[in-house]
C-alpha cells in the first residue's frame, strides 16, 4: 500500500493522493468483503468451489442496472446521485437474497443444494431478461450500461466509499464475534448440534451476512464472479489452519496484496496493458476448472 500510495509521486501531489486513496479504499473494501463473504459462505457448505456469485446476486446486479438505464435513461440515473443509486442497488441485492433465503429455508429442514440450484436458475433467468433489455436499448444507453457492469476500481467516490466502509466495518465486527462458532459450524449440521450451536440460525444469519458483503462488493466495483474463490483459495494453503480466527485476517491480508499488487503491477510494470478485473477473472476462473477437475478425479 504504501509503495502504491508513493512510487513516482510528482506534480499535482494533492490530487495524485487523493485519486490513489479511492482506488486503495476501494480495493481494500472489495478485498474485505469479497474474502470473508466467501470463506463465510464455503464454511457454510463445506465446499471449497462454491462461491455466492452461484447465487445469482452478480446477474441480479447486470439486471439491475439494465433495468435503470432501460426505465429511467441516463437522465433519471443522475437524479438519485452517487450514493442514493448504491443504497438502492445494495438494498435490491440484499433483499433478493433475504427472499431467496427465507422462502427457501422456512421448512424444516435446511437443504442447501436446493438454495444452489435455484441461485444458478435465477441467475440464467436475470441474464436471459438483461440480455432482452439490452436489445432494446439506444446505443447510448447501452454504451453507459457497459461501463457500469464491468468491474472497476475507479469510479466509487467518498460517499459512497463511508458508507460502504460502515457497512463492511459492521458485518466485519458481527463476523469476528462469532469466529469460534464457525468452527464448530464447519463440522457440519450433526455434529454443530450435537456440541450446542444452533446450526439452523446460525447458518440463516451467516447466509444473510455473506449477502450483504456481496452486494456491498458488487455495487460498489461491479461484478467479479471468481475474486473471493482466487482469495479463499490461496488463503487455506497460505494460512495452514482450519480455525476462523486466523482465516478471517488471513483472508483479508490476502485479497489486499493481490489486489494491491495486482494494480501496481498493470500500472507500473506493464503500462495498463490490461484491466485488473479481466486478470483476476482469467486467473479465477482457469482455478475454478482446475479444483473442478481435481474434485473430479478423487
Amino acid at each position: 500500500m504504501a509503495v502504491f500510495m508513493t512510487i513516482q509521486l510528482h506534480g499535482n501531489i494533492a490530487y495524485i493522493l487523493k485519486h490513489r486513496g479511492q482506488i486503495l479504499a476501494t480495493m481494500v473494501l472489495v478485498a474485505f468483503a469479497s474474502g470473508i463473504g466467501t470463506l463465510l459462505f464455503q464454511t457454510v457448505t463445506q465446499n471449497r468451489i462454491l462461491t455466492p456469485s452461484v447465487m445469482g446476486l452478480e446477474s441480479l446486479f447486470v439486471l439491475l442496472q439494465t433495468v435503470l438505464i432501460f426505465a429511467l435513461d441516463i437522465g433519471g440515473l443522475s437524479m438519485l446521485g452517487s450514493v442514493g443509486r448504491f443504497l438502492a442497488e445494495g438494498a435490491l441485492l440484499v433483499t433478493f437474497a433475504t427472499l431467496l433465503y427465507r422462502w427457501l429455508l422456512s421448512g424444516s429442514g435446511m437443504d442447501l443444494h436446493r438454495v444452489l440450484l435455484i441461485g444458478l436458475v435465477c441467475g440464467t433467468l436475470f441474464r436471459s431478461a438483461s440480455g432482452l433489455m439490452q436489445r432494446l436499448m439506444s446505443p447510448g444507453e447501452f454504451a453507459v450500461l457497459q461501463s457500469r457492469i464491468f468491474a472497476t476500481f475507479t469510479r466509487a467516490d467518498g460517499g459512497v466509499l463511508m458508507v460502504c466502509a460502515l457497512i463492511v466495518a459492521l458485518v466485519s465486527l458481527v463476523v469476528w464475534r462469532m469466529r469460534h462458532r464457525l468452527d464448530v459450524i464447519a463440522l457440519g449440521a450433526n455434529s454443530a448440534t450435537a456440541l450446542g450451536v444452533p446450526y439452523r440460525r446460525n447458518v440463516t444469519g451467516i447466509l444473510l451476512l455473506v449477502a450483504l458483503l456481496v452486494a456491498t462488493s458488487t455495487a460498489l466495483v461491479g461484478p467479479m464472479m471468481f475474486l473471493g474463490l482466487l482469495i479463499v483459495n490461496l488463503t487455506y494453503p497460505l494460512i495452514g489452519s482450519w480455525r476462523h480466527c486466523y482465516l478471517l485476517p488471513g483472508s483479508v491480508l490476502i485479497g489486499m496484496v493481490t489486489l494491491v499488487g495486482g494494480q501496481l503491477v498493470l500500472e507500473r510494470l506493464l503500462d495498463m496493458a490490461g484491466t485488473l478485473s479481466v486478470v483476476i477473472e482469467f486467473t479465477g476462473g482457469a482455478l475454478f476448472i482446475y479444483l473442478l477437475l481435481k474434485k473430479a478425479k478423487k
